[in-house]
């Protein structure tokens, strides 16, 4: 039962990781959860003061997911259709088989968006584009380094009670 949840913990950890930059998974949230799951094993006794923190943490972070995104687009004049684009631009960019997908298809995607939004201002559209690029790359970066902290925090307490876990 152990190695079960042992697997099932340490598979959430790394969906989490790829859910960092996939706009459908939510990444920390999924590999709290892999964390949680290490300490439901018989090996581990459960220390709430890491899961508190690390569930805090999870929270800022999945709020801050969808605020800074939309502040990047606002405060390069963008709209909610630079937004959506970004991330319709992801989905494809993931799917398409072309290099660096997962990077040009949120920055064409949000220039789609934002001429669909106004197809006169090519200069305003470029300009939202660059900024709901920037703010999906921070936002993601930010995701993406809370996960690796849950990865580090999963192998380290493994590795301190792998005695016990195998």
């Amino acid at each position: 039962m152990d190695i079960l949840l042992l697997i099932l913990g340490f598979s959430c950890i790394i969906t989490g990781l790829f859910g960092s930059f996939l706009p459908v998974l939510p990444g920390p949230s999924v590999s709290w959860v892999g964390l949680a799951l290490l300490y439901f094993t018989k090996a581990v006794p459960a220390n709430y003061w890491i899961l508190g923190i690390a569930l805090l943490i999870t929270v800022v972070i999945s709020v801050l997911d969808y605020v800074i995104p939309a502040k990047g687009t606002k405060r390069f004049g963008g709209s909610s259709y630079g937004i959506w684009g970004t991330n319709i631009g992801l989905v494809i960019g993931i799917l398409a088989p072309i290099p660096f997908g997962f990077l040009i298809g949120p920055f064409v995607g949000a220039l789609i968006g934002e001429l669909i939004y106004d197809f006169k201002d090519h200069n305003r559209a470029l300009k939202a584009a660059a900024g709901s690029f920037v703010g999906f790359l921070a936002s993601s970066f930010m995701k993406f380094v809370v996960c690796v902290m849950y990865l580090g925090l999963f192998l380290w307490i493994v590795w301190q009670y792998k005695s016990e876990l195998f």
